[in-house]
This record gives structure tokens, C-alpha cells and sequence, in this order.
């Protein structure tokens, strides 16, 4: 069973427990073990970066260290903002002497220090590059038959740019939702903003780029949008009311993450995987997977 250093980050202990139970739970089922760091802290979101960037690296940087001194290889993150800052803290160790020098002074006072030699991977990456497709498949036991779902990314998943990685229209979610029986649905919101921290500064902007978002997955008869980061989840379903009430819409779209509907089709147990306190239902995924055994 292979080891990850597993940082859950603020959201996946609050609002985002079903993406929590669901990474566990499926991470077990593909033969990962989790392992999540002990200590951690929050990694700043999109808030603190432009506050004091030194001190947001550092912050960041405090995470990366705790998982070196484990001994760990990979750094896991399932929220894509965690993942994204992770990664360009990292990098910019590796690449900034200077950074790096006041970092690690900042960290001693903890008895810490970080070299930037982690490989810092979104939880999807792990999934997709060292389970594989096909073991995905072979895991299916219900596959998510007649069930269209609209994979959203995001707007931060794909900024660290991989090579040869197509950050246009990419593709990777589209494959893993087939593997497990599904029919991704396409459409070109995919990997628009949500709004995210907006939602607090200019709430109206923040509405109407939900309302974009979910306006392009009901016409391409979604029955269901996925995700991969817990800030976009909370946007596109804690705010389908507010943009109803705004823009005398009639939405309700259930939003689950990705992990949710791999169990689903893994056949785990619906408590497990945290499905049932959705604002917009996603208990009727249950009866596709039945349907289709």
C-alpha cells in the first residue's frame, strides 16, 4: 500500500466533510493510504497571499515541512486552492535561494526546516496517474449508468501548468468519470472561476458567475455536477438559492465531489462516503447505481 502525506486543509474539517469520508474511504479502496499530517495549518486560501506573500509562503511552507520530516515523498491535497499553493511554494523554494533562506529562518522557531523536496499532487493526479484508469474500472461494481454528469475543474486546478498538459480543454475528468460508468457532460463552463472568495467583496458578480455555471451544465442535461474542490462546491450549491432569488432562476442541481460518486460506484456505503446532507439531494445517484447492477 502506497504512502501519501495528506493534507485535508481547513474546508474538508468543516464544510466539506463528505469530501473527506469519500477520499479516505476511496483512496482505501484503490490500495492508498492516507496519511494525514499531524500539526498542519491553514494554507491561506486565495486571502492571504495578497496580505503578505512572504508570510503565506511561510505558511504554507510549515506544511510542507511537517510531511519532509516524516519522511514523505508526496504531498496530497484534494481542495484545489490547498493544492495550487502548495505547489507554487514548493517550486518557488526550489527555485529562490532567498525565499527559501527566510523561510526556513521563520520556521526554526518550530524546529523546522523545509528544502522544497516534495511532490505536491492534487488528489485527482494521484487517482488518475498511479491507480490508473483501468484499476479504477476493475474497482466499479455499480457503474453510474445513465447518470450525465458536468465535471466541473475549476479555475485553479490546472494554474500550476504540467507539460504538455491541455489547460484549454482538458480531459482527464471526462476519462475518469467514464471509468466508472458515467456520461460526462460537455460543456464550456468547465473550467471557468466559480467566484469563489468574490462572494464576499462583490456578491452580485460572484451570483452571476454561479449562475453562468450552473445555467451551462442544466442545458447540456446535467443531472449532476462534480467537483474536485470543496470552495466550488460550497459556491455552486450553497448559492443555488441566492442566484434564484437574483436572477428569478429555478436551479437546483445536486453538486457532489468526485470522490462521492467513485464510491458510489465502488459500491461503499452511502454514510461512508458523506452523501445525504446535500442542499440539493444527491441520494437519487443511489438508485442509478442500483439500477444499473
Amino acid at each position: 500500500m502506497r504512502l501519501y502525506a495528506y493534507y485535508p486543509g481547513c474546508s474538508l474539517e468543516s464544510l466539506a466533510q463528505g469530501y473527506n469520508l469519500s477520499t479516505i474511504e476511496v483512496a482505501g479502496a484503490l490500495g492508498l493510504e492516507l496519511n494525514e499530517i499531524k500539526d498542519w495549518n491553514c494554507c491561506g486560501a486565495t486571502a492571504y497571499f495578497p496580505v503578505d506573500e512572504l508570510l503565506a509562503h511561510t505558511l504554507v511552507a510549515r506544511n510542507l515541512a511537517l510531511a519532509e520530516k516524516d519522511g514523505m515523498s508526496d504531498f496530497v491535497a484534494p481542495c484545489s486552492a490547498c493544492y495550487k499553493n502548495a505547489y507554487f511554494t514548493n517550486k518557488y523554494l526550489r527555485q529562490d535561494h532567498d525565499l527559501a533562506e527566510h523561510i526556513n529562518y521563520a520556521l526554526e522557531a518550530d524546529h523546522l526546516h523545509v528544502d522544497g523536496s516534495l511532490q505536491v499532487r492534487h488528489l485527482i493526479e494521484v487517482f488518475l496517474q498511479d491507480v490508473g484508469l483501468e484499476a479504477i474500472r476493475r474497482q466499479v461494481s455499480r457503474p453510474l449508468k445513465g447518470l450525465k454528469v458536468a465535471p466541473y475543474y475549476g479555475c485553479q486546478l490546472l494554474r500550476p501548468r504540467k507539460d504538455h498538459e491541455d489547460t484549454e480543454d482538458p480531459r482527464f475528468f471526462e476519462d475518469l468519470l467514464s471509468a466508472i460508468g458515467a456520461e460526462p457532460v460537455p460543456y464550456a463552463s468547465k473550467t471557468r472561476c466559480c467566484g469563489g472568495s468574490l462572494i464576499v467583496t462583490n456578491r452580485k458578480a460572484a451570483l452571476d458567475m454561479v449562475r453562468i455555471l450552473l445555467e451551462d451544465a442544466a442545458a447540456h442535461h446535467a443531472d449532476v455536477i462534480a467537483t474536485v474542490c470543496p470552495m466550488c462546491n460550497v459556491n455552486l450549491e450553497v448559492y443555488q438559492s441566492q442566484v434564484n432569488r437574483e436572477f428569478g432562476t429555478e436551479f437546483s442541481v445536486p453538486v457532489m465531489y468526485f470522490t462521492q460518486l467513485m464510491g458510489v460506484a465502488f459500491g461503499l456505503r452511502q454514510d461512508r462516503l458523506g452523501i445525504g446532507k446535500e442542499m440539493v439531494s444527491g441520494t437519487p445517484l443511489l438508485a442509478f447505481a442500483e439500477a444499473s447492477k
